[in-house]
């Protein structure tokens, strides 16, 4: 069936999907016309809107077999990271969203309360379904519910430090729940046939758990999450390849497991799934798939089975249809690969992002050089702490949204011990069409508070190269570098150098000073333009260094009728609120406004479209600012001006 024919009106059969009780209806013939049809569906929808193709391609008979074993919404189904829920989302009704995938008013990418029952979490963070599990499964269990909890986790997933708490848990707690390993890692051949399925069907019978009884006693509430932990979870990366009898390791964490099943064979995976779910405990279902299934382009993609391509693509080759641009995470890349040409101590560190994050390029060059850790951001901060304190100056290289999860160990483990890391934030700011989870808005708030933590936000390809180079050249404490997702901009030269605070631009009459934060200093341009066209002069800096707040920032503030700072980062604790500080402290009286992203949830949607909400386009930022300074030559004439302010 061609992509063409399979989806039109849907498909002959996905056209009758309106919901799970329509795939449970379905013969075995059926369902295989089914996934064909799903798997046309989404490549055509896809390359259209760009989106996560080969996780999903993964996982249709999965998803099929989920739904026609549980009965969602009122059992949960849980998809760690979320990627992997588009076929979810088309069983559960929601085909005709998708000609808006990822777009304004269209589905969201990942799993979203606000277009169905059928979606609990709105995680796109992995590692995390797990302990959601964990916990709804506790609840249940007290609430006397008969429910069932199924947590589908790939097997990247396994290396993030939040799977091996969660298992540990589950395992002392004993409730019933079913963890779906989706094993895309490698292809081999998974153990199938009639003689496997009665051997699942024999470790699953409750009167075979009295044999572990006296193992179980023994154990007792011993923690198990060190070297035995480790070769559980390791044996489910490898495909159990290496592992003698997988099975005993888990059945002595008090976790059954059966498989591996292939996630491909709809009958099969719902006779592990079934066995699974009548069971009464927490059982692991080793499900092999193959990522980007059925589709060649993926399947013959190396880097990552056509993963999530950015943009609309080209459903014969897979290529991307704009044309190529030199991207911020292109510039960070080659920039790195130069020093650590001069400087054998630079190393990069990344959390199983190194194509998308760039230190791919250094791996390609220094192999010896890069460590990726897995999805471990944690563990990343401490380990990149170890070695600087072994002598190097690791580069962490994540993006901005998920380095959230490491606050503790770049405050406490880093930043208290004076380390020279430098961490590179790709994707700061809003990104669009990835949505709320994957918006790098927090950084320079919440890191901003660390004592000693330098934050650097380029505005261009040169600042980018230039200020790389300075963070890493820092050696007596941890520094930030953040960049926006994209094209890089165009080089948007200084007129002169201040300490470090670049002035863009300025004009004899020194009414406001329009402090523009990295990828902002296009637009701090435009609204100084237009703000002249008023009468007004706008002077236009760029601090380079956002955090600490550079003294030569206030001194220019103190030259100034009005302040007004631009950032694509939250306004509460972020750059405007952190040199309105520093000018009370420098006991600087003029006053400040200060524009940024509310601390909220944004809905996805282009960069464009959000920032135009939010009020951050040149047109709105100069209207604000004509207001403001029109507003202090109002009071220059009224009497009570200098009331007010001193109030201000």
């Amino acid at each position: 069936m061609s992509v063409e024919e399979g989806t039109a009106n849907h498909g002959r059969l996905l056209g009758t999907v309106r919901g799970p009780q329509d795939v449970k209806r379905m013969t075995a013939e059926q369902l295989d016309i089914l996934a064909a049809e799903i798997r046309d569906f989404l490549i055509a929808k896809v390359s259209r809107t760009g989106g996560h193709v080969g996780p999903n391609l993964g996982v249709v008979e999965l998803t099929l077999a989920m739904h026609r074993v549980f009965d969602s919404p009122r059992d949960r189904l849980l998809f760690d990271t979320g990627h992997q829920a588009y076929v979810h989302k088309i069983v559960t009704g929601r085909q005709d969203g998708f000609d808006k995938l990822r777009q304004r008013g269209g589905l969201s990418g990942y799993p979203s309360q606000a277009e169905s029952e059928h979606d609990l979490i709105e995680n796109s963070h992995a590692s995390t379904a797990l302990s959601y599990a964990d916990g709804l499964a506790k609840a249940y269990a007290l609430r006397g519910e008969k429910r069932s909890v199924v947590a589908v986790v790939g097997d990247g997933a396994l290396t993030g430090g939040m799977c091996w708490e969660a298992l540990n848990n589950i395992a002392t707690a004993g409730n019933p729940l079913v963890i779906v390993v989706n094993d895309n890692g490698r292809s081999y051949s998974p153990t199938i046939g009639g003689l496997a399925d009665h051997l699942s069907s024999l470790r699953l019978n409750p009167s075979y758990e009295k044999v572990l009884d006296t193992v179980k006693d023994a154990l007792g509430s011993t923690p198990l999450v060190g070297r035995p932990m480790y070769e559980v979870l390791h044996a489910v990366k490898k495909g159990i390849k290496d592992a003698v009898a997988p099975q005993a390791m888990f059945e002595d964490l008090g976790i059954k497991y059966v498989g591996p099943v292939d996630g491909h064979d709809v009958p099969a995976i719902e006779s592990a799934l079934r066995a699974a779910k009548n069971f009464g405990g927490p059982v692991i279902v080793h499900a092999v798939t193959r990522k980007g299934y059925g589709y060649r382009a993926a399947e013959e993609d190396e880097a990552d089975r056509l993963h999530g391509p950015g943009g609309a693509f080209d459903i014969e080759t897979g290529k991307l249809l704009a044309a190529p641009s030199v991207k911020w995470t292109h510039v960070f890349a080659d920039e790195l690969v130069s020093i650590a040409d001069e400087r054998p101590d630079v190393v990069g560190i990344t959390a199983a992002m190194a194509e998308p994050t760039g230190i791919a390029t250094l791996a390609r060059k220094y192999p010896n050089r890069v460590y990726d850790v897995g999805i471990a951001e944690q563990h990343a901060a401490t380990s990149a702490a170890g070695l600087a304190m072994g002598g190097l100056h690791p580069v962490v290289a994540v993006y901005a949204t998920f380095l959230n999860r490491a606050f503790d160990q770049v405050l406490l483990d880093v930043a208290m011990h004076k380390l020279p890391v430098t961490f590179v934030l790709d994707r700061a700011g809003i990104t669009g069409p990835d949505g709320p989870s994957h918006y790098g808005i927090w950084d320079m708030s919440v890191f901003g508070t660390v004592p000693g933590l330098r934050i650097a936000a380029p505005r261009d390809s040169a600042t980018l190269r230039e200020e790389l180079r300075e963070a890493i050249a820092v050696d007596d404490g941890p520094t930030i570098l953040r960049f926006p997702t994209g094209t890089v901009a165009a080089d948007l030269p200084a007129i002169r150098r201040v300490g470090p605070v670049d002035v863009l631009a300025e004009s004899a009459r020194t009414d406001v000073l329009l402090v523009a934060v990295g990828s902002f200093a296009g637009l701090g341009m435009e609204v100084a333009t237009r703000v002249a066209e008023q009468g007004y002069g706008v002077t236009v800096v760029d601090p380079r260094w956002v955090r600490p707040v550079p003294a030569e920032l206030v001194e220019l503030a103190a030259g100034h009728r009005l302040v007004v700072t631009v950032e694509d980062g939250v306004r509460v604790g972020g750059v405007g609120s952190a040199l309105a500080q520093a000018m009370r402290d420098a006991d600087v009286r003029v006053p400040v406004k200060d524009l940024g992203v509310p601390a909220d949830w944004h809905p996805h949607g282009t960069r464009a479209q959000i920032l135009a909400d939010l009020g951050l386009t040149a047109q709105d930022v100069a209207r604000d600012v004509t207001g403001w300074i029109s507003g202090l030559d109002a009071q220059s004439v009224d009497p009570t001006a200098d009331k007010a302010t001193a109030k201000n």
